[in-house]
Formats: C-alpha cells, structure tokens, sequence
C-alpha cells in the first residue's frame, strides 16, 4: 500500500475539514474518530516507512516513520484521543477543529524528512495554536493572543531564512545540522523560541492559561514537544543546549511555586520539564537521548492530565487562582485522585512514569560526570514536588475555606480523558520495560528500580513535605501576577502601539480639519463664480434679445 494513503496526519487533516459541516454529534465523534484511525495508520506504516513528493524543484519527505519520529507522533495521536475524549462538551466547530488541526500538525512535525516540510507542520502548529488561544474569547485571550503571534511570527521568519540559507547550500534533510554557522543559529533560535527557552518563554505561561479549559488541554501537549523532537533531530550532543536546560528547568520551577493562577503555575511546569529534556538532548549520549525522548512522552500525558485536572476546578468552581480555592477534597475526590496521580508522576514518583523518564536524564549526567547539572536536576525535582503535588494539591483540595463552591459536577466525559491520561502515567511507570522502552530510538539497558533510586527519591520528596508544612502559611497564593520577562517588553510595546494609534488619530483629525477646510473655500469659490457667472448669463441673454428685437424692427420697418 501507499505509505501516503497510512499518512497519520490524513484522518487529522479529512476531519478537521469535516468539522464545519456536520451537526454536534458528528463534531464529537469525529475528534475521536481521526486520533483512532492515526494511531491505525501509524501502527500499519512499515519501520522506516518513507513517503518523497518532488515538487517545485524540491523532494518533500511527507514522511519518515523511524524510531525517534515514531515514539512522539505515538504520544501525540494517543493524547489527541484523550483530549477529545475531555473535550466531548465543547461543541463549537472552531475549537473543535482546531483541535484537530493542531494534533494533526505536531505530528506532522514528527514525521517530517526534510527542513521545508518540518516548516511547513510547524507554521501549522503556531495557526492552530492562535486560533485556540483566541477561542478563550475574552479580553486577555485576543490580546495574549497576538503576542504569541508577534513571538511565533519572529521566531518562524528567524527560522525560515536559516532553513533556506541550508537549502541554497544544499542541505535539505532533516537530520543532525552542522553547528556554529549562520545559518544553523537561525534555525536554532527558532526551535529555542517553540520550545520556550528563557528569555524566549514568556509567550507560553502568558497565552495558555487565557484559552478556554478545553483549548489549553490541547496546547499543553504539541508544540513545546513538537520543539523537543526537533532539538533531537537537529542538535543532538550541543553542549549548549545541556546549559539552557538547566536554566529552564530551574526558571521554570522558580516561577511555578511562586505562582497563583491554576493554569499559569503548569504553564511554567511545561518550562521546567522541557527543560530536563533540552538538557538530555545536550548531553547527548544514548542514555540521555533515551531520557530525552522518554520524558517528552510522559510529559505529553501528566501535564496534559494535570491541565484536565485544573481546567475540572475550573470547570466546576468557575474558579482559577488557588487564593480563591480550598476544601474542594469531598466534592471532588475523584478529581483530586486524578491530580495526583499526575503531580507524583511529574514529581518522578516510584511507580509513575516520572521516575522512569527523569532519571533517565539525571543517571546519564552522572554517567557522563557532570555533578553540577545532576545536582541543579535534583533540586529542580523538589521544587516540582513542592509546587505541584504540595501546594496545588493542597490549597485547591485541602487548604483554607475561601468560598469555593461546585456550582456544576465534572462531565463524565471529563473523567474519561482524565482517567485514559492516568493510566497511560501508571502503566509506563509499572512496567517500562513492556510500555515505553520498545519505543524510544535507542536500545534501552536501564533499571531505574534500585535501591538507591528509591531512597534517593524519598528522601527528597520526604524533606520537600516537611519543608512545605513548616513554610505553607508563607506559601499560600497572592491574589496578584507574577511578573516575568515578558514584563520589559509589554509595556513599551504597549506605549508603541498607544503612541502609535495617538500619532495617526491626531495626523488623522488634522487631515480632516484641513480638508475641511479645502472644501469650505472650495464650495465658497464655487458659489461665487456661479453667482457671477448667473450675472453675466443674465447680461448675456438680456444683450442678445436686445439685438434680436433690433433686427426684428429693422427687418419690419425695411
């Protein structure tokens, strides 16, 4: 068979068309039907599964299943089903095919052989991803909104001109890119930018919690990830990289545990956790590439189930800031169960695919000496265990009263999503071996159950709970926002704009007043010459039937 015909971005593209056309139901079901038919698609395509177009004087590898593409289009299909599956209530067509769109673009991205199609996929995520941003529908929604744009636009331009300069020296394939040109610093910066690498980061804590709860679920998994296999692809052992992993990881963990707001505080954990991964891709070696890949995939499923989890207070509490929230446990016990199995996987608990997955990085700087970044890891992992699984858990479910009511029950549908991303964190954490090993690129020769992993781990999340319960009443969320980098040029963008539309309102009203002006002296001229034009009219008239009359009497009396 055609390889293009298993195309997995095909039932994403055909449905997302669909959308608009058909009534409700078909909407629902079409957002679980093409993540089911993709993930067919994907398991029925041969190992290496290649598809080329020659067009326009340039070969477009559609396709190129191997084993690095194969392990995030896995996650990305999977977590498309799931999130529709949360989604079930959102019934508008634009969201709906969004959606669709968006998971049908990351993995596209994924499965891209040359650099012109990855930006093609790529530009496809940064369109679908602005549409869902504005489908929050409100104030902040449409102006966070173009700001991602204005940093996606920068980022993508940054990017193109690397890509083409590569192309005109004849590099068109996406594999591992030479360093320290021109050109590869371009394409570097804008995969930095999708990946949100500080001070590049400011778009995603700042955009993702103003779309709607179910437009974020989805915005949570793609295009920071879709960066990640692209950073793999591209950079594999830049040094560099290992350094700017650290700085995000520590970055975002900083700004997630002072944080207030539900959605923005897991906006800087997808920071933070894409920061371990930019730091295996660094590294470099099998290991940490493995690590890498391998985190990428949890991530896809506990932050996704943690932003569900989130968006369910939201959704029923029409609450989203954890100083508005508290005793929440009893009438959402479920969704508390559901939330914490995705901060302990996200926290690198025993048994959680966070213990599998980070560790995998953190044994691969110690393998490769590097104690100050094993170390910077490890303090990270607290500061995830203490801001998510302790203080998000604990002032939304268990802390103060502060009025937060449920004023409508979690839709079943929601648990569904929920409860197919908890499992997917439970089951690779119990038995990696069967669930996640078999699909990372390299050969795995990894135990992440010893002895001293186990203690190691406790004793950290051991000291982090004792730390929280001496510290929680400094710990509680202020009713304020945090500011961050984006802080520099928002404002002064602002005064641009202001000053700018100031600067053409007062040049506009000076155009109207002279013209004005012009017109008034142009109708008074007008007046005036019609009105000594009808004088010499009248004179005129009057001279010619003076004449005529003279002929006349002239003729009669000859």
């Amino acid at each position: 068979m055609n390889s293009l015909l298993l195309h997995p971005v095909l039932p994403f593209a055909v449905a997302a068309l669909l959308v608009p056309w058909v009534g409700v139901m078909g909407r629902r079901l079409l957002s679980l039907a093409a993540p089911v038919l993709a993930i067919i698609s994907l398991a029925l395509l041969p190992d290496g599964a290649t598809y080329t177009l020659e067009a326009i004087g340039h070969d477009w590898v559609l396709l190129r299943a191997d084993g690095l593409a194969v392990i995030f289009a896995t996650a990305f299909i999977l977590f498309a089903l799931m999130a529709g599956a949360f989604a079930w209530q959102d019934t508008d067509r634009g969201p709906k095919a969004m959606g669709l769109v968006l998971a049908g673009a990351g993995t596209g991205v994924v499965l891209a052989g040359d650099l012109l199609t990855l930006f093609f996929f790529w530009e496809w995520l940064t369109v679908a991803s602005l549409f869902l941003i504005w489908f929050g529908n409100t104030e902040r929604s449409w102006g966070a909104g173009f700001r991602y744009l204005i940093f996606h636009l920068a980022g993508a331009m940054v990017m193109l001109s690397g890509i083409l300069m590569m192309v005109a020296e004849g590099i068109t394939a996406f594999e591992p890119l030479p360093t320290g040109t021109a050109a590869s610093w371009l394409v570097l910066a804008g995969m930095a930018t999708n990946a949100a690498i500080p001070p590049l980061h400011a778009w995603l804590s700042d955009s993702y919690p103003e779309a709607s709860i179910y437009g974020t679920v989805y915005l949570a998994a793609f295009t920071t990830k879709s960066a990640v296999y692209a950073l793999s692809r591209g950079f594999p052992g830049y040094e560099l990289l290992m350094w700017l992993g650290v700085i995000m990881a520590l970055f975002g963990v900083f700004y997630a545990v002072m944080e207030n707001n539900l959605r923005r505080l897991l906006s800087y954990h997808i920071i933070s956790q894409v920061g371990y991964m930019v730091t295996g891709i660094g590294i470099g070696t099998e290991l940490s590439l493995n690590g890498s890949s391998a985190h990428a995939f949890a991530n896809v499923f506990h932050k996704g189930l943690l932003m569900m989890t989130a968006s369910a207070v939201i959704y029923a509490t029409g609450r989203n800031k954890l100083s508005d929230l508290g005793q929440l446990a009893k009438p959402l016990k479920w969704t508390l169960l559901l939330m914490m199995v995705g901060a302990l996987s996200i926290s690198g608990a025993p048994f959680f695919v966070g213990f599998v997955s980070k560790s995998m990085i953190v044994s691969a700087a110690a393998y490769t000496e590097r104690a100050p970044v094993e170390l910077l890891l490890l303090i990270v992992s607290m500061g995830t265990f203490l801001s998510v699984a302790l203080k998000m858990v604990w002032f939304t479910f268990i802390g103060v009263d502060r009025g937060a009511r449920v004023y409508r029950p979690v839709h079943p549908s929601m648990y569904v999503g929920m409860g197919l991303a908890a499992f997917a964190c439970m089951i690779t954490g119990v038995v990696p071996g069967m669930a996640l090993y078999p699909v990372l690129p390299f050969d795995v020769v990894y135990n992440p159950f010893t002895a001293h992993h186990f203690v190691e781990v406790l004793q950290l999340m051991l000291g982090t709970a004792l730390g929280f319960w001496l510290t929680r009443i400094y710990l509680v969320g202020k009713a304020k926002e945090t500011l961050d980098t984006d802080y520099l040029y928002r404002r002064p963008l602002t005064w641009l704009i202001f000053g700018a539309g100031d600067l053409l309102s007062a040049t506009g009203q000076k155009v109207k007043a002279a013209n004005g002006r012009a017109i008034a002296a142009g109708w008074a001229a007008f007046q005036e010459y019609r009105v000594k034009s009808e004088g010499r009219t009248l004179a005129f008239q009057a001279t010619v039937v003076v004449v005529a009359l003279a002929v006349l009497a002239f003729l009669v009396v000859g």
